[in-house]
């Protein structure tokens, strides 16, 4: 897609559809407003003063223009509800709806007017970002009633703005949207199209692509090093497990960022049956999606590898399937996983700490000395937070904290939950060093404390994306199916870091 920026008039813009922020306590009588309002015959002021459209959140008036002084042919006001409301996530998301709307209408190319105060590049970057991730569809594979139609052109228009900046965050928003929908692409593959080697060689384009370094870990390799965990839960399915390391190096670090590596792990169970424990058919389909830890990963290494930061970053991605079948792993077995420690397994649906708990060891091998890994993790944190909050836990308030500002500043949410000693006795095991889950009580947390084990010293932040990975609804700005969860927040973290 062209993405750019324009300092220009309203009326000078050349796009074939015309989009605007509009907040509750706007009136059609100064500014802004008042330039469309006059350019269109009093459109604007008609529709907000007899209150036909009131500006909530995600509200939209379109209009076809005939004789404007608007080069644009068409208008369109999206209602954003409270001015004092209006952050990032709610730019992002205008833009979303913009760009989906306009879609919908045929239009090829639309300029946008965030309307948003403060920095220009942050804004710049907040709506062609918005605009990219609204333009995803899952229907990759259908055949008929599939969306064919495109929008080539988005142009971010910010009056008098300094234009090299506007197309400096304009660009940046295009990298940034771009990677989250490969990380959605990715996490929407049906099972049969995207296993652990598919995965692995997804990856490897993207590491020839955007040049990283990538290394992928057979299960010859793994067995070397003693993974017995991951491997535990390869072993009921025909398809070979992979452990995909990319590494991005900057060309010149900075003296106090020489001796940092920062490595992101995810989950990369590209099709959960629950194994041996095996789980409910009712939407049972949905169990592709176990692998967005590792699409985050992957799509958050494509994102660096362009932007850029001061900072070396590791990508570390355990793949496996999880199935049942005479050679799977079974309850009451005992796994002894890289680190030494022996691991009593009580439910085989309960994996993906498994193949995590190895990808962690592995990064403290290859000199992490900070880890955040992300995992469709557990039910429970999606019956804790729903779909709102992500859940984040860890034992460096320091890197949990940054996590959580990285998320405010990019309009995603983390609600850190408690991770005190105490809950690390609910998997004490009788006959291995610890099991794999705590029961019933604070699952999310037991996950996280079994995590803890494999950590030791290092700080790390764990972010249990269950409930935030999949939209089980589309909204204005964006379809159902995978949200991309993480990505920008951890682009938004490690560009802090570097600096």
């Amino acid at each position: 897609m062209n993405v750019t920026g324009s300092s220009q008039s309203c009326k000078k813009i050349d796009a074939q559809a015309l989009a605007i922020a509009v907040f509750k306590d706007d009136k059609a009588d100064h500014g802004l407003l008042k330039e469309l309002d006059v350019a269109t015959g009093g459109l604007v002021s008609r529709v907000i003063e007899t209150e036909e459209f009131k500006a909530k959140e995600g509200e939209t008036a379109y209009f076809h223009l005939a004789d404007s002084e608007l080069k644009a042919h068409r208008l369109l006001l999206i209602g954003c509800g409270e001015r004092d409301a209006y952050k990032t996530q709610q730019v992002s998301q205008m833009a979303g709806t913009a760009a989906r709307f306009l879609r919908s209408k045929n239009a090829k190319s639309v300029a946008i007017i965030p309307r948003a105060e403060g920095d220009v590049e942050k804004a710049s970057q907040s709506v062609i970002a918005g605009a990219i991730m609204g333009l995803f569809e899952p229907d990759k594979y259908r055949t008929k009633d599939k969306e064919k139609r495109e929008l080539s052109r988005v142009v971010v228009a910010i009056e008098g703005a300094d234009e090299k900046v506007l197309k400096r965050g304009a660009e940046r928003g295009r990298i940034v949207g771009e990677s989250v929908n490969f990380t959605r692409d990715l996490a929407n593959e049906p099972g049969i199209f995207m296993t652990p080697t598919i995965l692995a060689e997804r990856a490897k384009e993207v590491a020839k692509e955007f040049g990283l370094s990538i290394d992928v870990l057979d299960q010859k390799r793994m067995e070397k090093l003693g993974m017995g965990s991951l491997l535990g839960v390869s072993r009921g399915s025909d398809e070979p497990p992979k452990l995909i390391v990319l590494k991005y190096q900057p060309r010149k670090i900075d003296k106090r960022h020489k001796d940092e590596l920062l490595a992101l792990v995810g989950k990369g169970i590209t099709f959960d049956s629950g194994g041996i424990s095996l789980k409910p058919g009712e939407n049972m389909e949905l169990m592709k999606y176990d692998m967005t830890g590792a699409a985050t990963v992957i799509g958050t290494m494509r994102a660096i590898a362009q932007l850029k930061p001061a900072i070396s970053v590791l990508g570390i991605a355990p793949c496996s399937e999880n199935l049942p079948s005479g050679k799977a792993t079974k309850p009451g077995d005992v796994l002894r996983a890289m680190t030494g420690k022996t691991i009593e397994v009580i439910n085989t649906d309960a994996e993906g700490r498994l193949v995590l708990a190895d990808a962690i060891a592995y990064a403290k091998q290859l000199g992490a000395t900070r880890i955040i890994d992300m995992a469709t993790l557990t039910g429970a944190v999606s019956i804790a937070l729903g779909d709102v909050n992500t859940g984040i836990l860890g034992t460096d308030q320091s890197l949990i904290d940054g996590v959580i500002e990285a998320g405010r500043e990019v309009g995603e949410r983390f609600w850190q939950l408690p991770l005190d000693k105490e809950y690390s006795n609910q998997i004490k095991s009788d006959i291995a060093d610890i099991k794999n889950t705590g029961g019933k009580k604070a699952g999310t947390i037991t996950a996280a404390a079994f995590l803890k084990e494999f950590v030791d010293d290092t700080p790390w932040a764990h972010l249990d994306i269950a409930g935030t990975a999949w939209g089980d609804q589309a909204t204005p700005f964006r379809a159902k199916g995978p949200t991309g969860i993480a990505v920008r927040t951890l682009i938004e973290f490690i560009e802090r870091a570097s600096r």
